[in-house]
This record gives C-alpha cells, sequence and structure tokens, in this order.
C-alpha cells in the first residue's frame, strides 16, 4: 500500500526501557539494522538532557529511504506536562512515517508507566497496538545502591514483559545468578528474563501484547511539572557558534552543547578528552577534521563509530557532578 494513503492504525508499539548505559540505543539500533527491507519502522526517543543527540546518532546510520523515521524529544521524561511534548512528537512521526512498527525509548531517568499511560490514552486506542515492554538491565548493577533503590529502576523493572541481561560479555560469575534472584523477586510473574550482549535481540522478541495495561491501573504514579520550556535542540545558535544547556533530577545532573557546523573539531584532540571523561553516561556527534564520528561512554568504555551525516556538532553528558571545566576544553579542540 502507498505510505501516503495508509491508514494509521493499529501499528505495534514497543517501549524499550532500562536505567543509564544499559544499551538502549544499541539494541533499537540492532533492530533497525535487521528489520524487513519492506517494512517502514519509527523510532521515538526521549533524552534526559536538553541537547538531544540520539536523533541525530540515529539519523547519521538510518535515512528515511531506509524505511526508518526518528523523532526526538529531549529535556527529561517526555511525559511531562500531560503528555504533551511526547504527544506532539509522537503525532507528527506518525503521520510523516505511517509506520509498520514504533519503537520508543524513554529516557533511562524516566517513568515508563507515565508514558504508558499516554500511549493507552483513549486518543491512542485505535492507533496503536501496544505489545511487548522490554527492560534492560546490566546485571553488574545490581550491587550499587543507586540503581536497586531507584523508584525509576524498580518500575522499569516491575513493568516488563521481558527483562533483557544486557552485556553478559562483561559479566563476573555472580552477576546472572543475582539478577535471576532479583527477577524472581521483583518482576511480574507473567514477565521473562533473557540474556544476550551488544543488545542482539531479535524482533520476534517484541511481538505480543504486553500485560503492563491493567497493572498500571490503581498504581501511583509520578507527578510531572507542567512548565512549558522552548526546546534548547531547536533554538537558533548564537553568534559564538555554540549554545549549552543543563537539567537536572532523579538525582543526577546534565550538561550538553550544540555547536554550529562551521566548527570543525580536531579529531585526535576530541578523542582524548573524551577519553578522559568521568560520567555516569555520554554521547556526542561530532564534525571532525576527519570526518563525522559518534562518540558513546558508558562505564565500561568509550566507543567511536563512522556516521554517514551530521548537520551539527552535539555532546551530552549526565553525571551526579559536572566538570565546570570541559567547555573551555571542549573549545580547545576546535580546529583553528
Amino acid at each position: 500500500m502507498n505510505s501516503e494513503t495508509k491508514k494509521i492504525n493499529a501499528i505495534p508499539t514497543n517501549i524499550i526501557t532500562g536505567f543509564l548505559g544499559v544499551g538502549k540505543t544499541s539494541t533499537i539500533l540492532h533492530l533497525l539494522k535487521n528489520k524487513p527491507s519492506d517494512q517502514r519502522w519509527a523510532v521515538l526517543v526521549n533524552e534526559f538532557g536538553e541537547i538531544g543527540v540520539d536523533g541525530s546518532l540515529f539519523e547519521g546510520q538510518h535515512a528515511n529511504d531506509e524505511g526508518v523515521f526518528i523523532r526526538e524529544v529531549p529535556g527529561g521524561c517526555m511525559c511531562c506536562a500531560a503528555g504533551l511534548p511526547m504527544q506532539i512528537a509522537l503525532n507528527e512521526l506518525l503521520i510523516r512515517a505511517k509506520p509498520d512498527r514504533l519503537l520508543i525509548e524513554p529516557t533511562g531517568l524516566g517513568h515508563p508507566e507515565e508514558v504508558l499511560q499516554v500511549l493507552s490514552a483513549e486518543h491512542y486506542r485505535e492507533v496503536l497496538s501496544l505489545q511487548k515492554i522490554l527492560t534492560l538491565v546490566d546485571a553488574r548493577k545490581l550491587s550499587d545502591p543507586r540503581y536497586i533503590t531507584h523508584e525509576t529502576f524498580q518500575q522499569q523493572i516491575a513493568i516488563a514483559d521481558i527483562v533483557v541481561g544486557n552485556k553478559t560479555d562483561l559479566y563476573r560469575d555472580i552477576d546472572k545468578p543475582m539478577l535471576e534472584e532479583y527477577f524472581a523477586l521483583y518482576a511480574s510473574p507473567k514477565s521473562q528474563l533473557i540474556f544476550t550482549q551488544n543488545g542482539q535481540i531479535s524482533a520476534t522478541e517484541l511481538e505480543g501484547t504486553t500485560a503492563a495495561i491493567a497493572a498500571i491501573a490503581d498504581a501511583h504514579h509520578h507527578h510531572h511539572t507542567t512548565q512549558q520550556k522552548p526546546l534548547v535542540s531547536e533554538q537558533p545558535l548564537p553568534d559564538s557558534g555554540y549554545i549549552k544547556a543543563r537539567n537536572q533530577g532523579e538525582g543526577f545532573q546534565s550538561v550538553g552543547w550544540r555547536f554550529s557546523p562551521k566548527h570543525v573539531f580536531e579529531h585526535k584532540k576530541l578523542l582524548d578528552l573524551l577519553n578522559g571523561i568521568n560520567a555516569e553516561r555520554m554521547k556526542a556527534v561530532f564534525i571532525t577534521d576527519k570526518g563525522m564520528f559518534a562518540y558513546n561512554l558508558t562505564a565500561d568504555a568509550l566507543t567511536c563509530f563512522v556516521l554517514d551525516e551530521c548537520m551539527e556538532s552535539r555532546v551530552e553528558i549526565i553525571s551526579e557532578s559536572l566538570d565546570e571545566v570541559l567547555e573551555a576544553q571542549l573549545i580547545n579542540c576546535i580546529a583553528s
């Protein structure tokens, strides 16, 4: 059927959630790489930071002519303000893409129950067919009280149809049994536990109706702010050629920058700087003198890969505390 006349109805929709640095983006990239070639898939991605990097990262590897469509909602949990940022972005994405499947990636510090509430509202009941919710977990983090006592982490486990123990190639002997025990105690009795590495899961895991809708009916829900603010990710850049933005919440802070494409970075100097960053999470896309690259920093390592396109350089860092000299160090990496 021609995409221009295709009716938007009962689109298979999956939430793919998980805490910071667990591999959600890698999982979605793997699914997109292996999707049926004749299908159109859409991704609605949410980020804690104000700048918005994931959209550029996805678009730098997947063009619309490959049947992949991306929309980003930066600046914290996308269901805030009565779901308006999320609904606006989702409606625009559905109209543009008319997808055969929709993947939604909430921020690792977001609240999946509230996202599910928006998606199951009356307006979307005929438009979306809510399928399996996947929660990615790095079992090595179960010894960290910042994770297991965090309300968002607990909610991500409780709402999952499938808990995915990711990064198994990095596990110690105790990690897998620890996740199995945690899963037995806190996950839904109807949920499933699987293990993988590098986010490599099959698209068949996405299929099937979620059991979570009934479970959230009487749940306690997080109260979000209704304050509206302009998106830094869409503001015109000032004469300096860059803009900075901060966010905070859920015990973490973020800082990020957007740089005009006229600012070209020295690849080696930039790589040395990014390798030295101590943070919970860092994502970036940069235009450098050696080409266009995406950078992804977790507790394990900094990874770097080539992008096909990049409209401007962007970087977002999430940490419990932030380095105040980082802006000057980034500017120092700009090629003269």
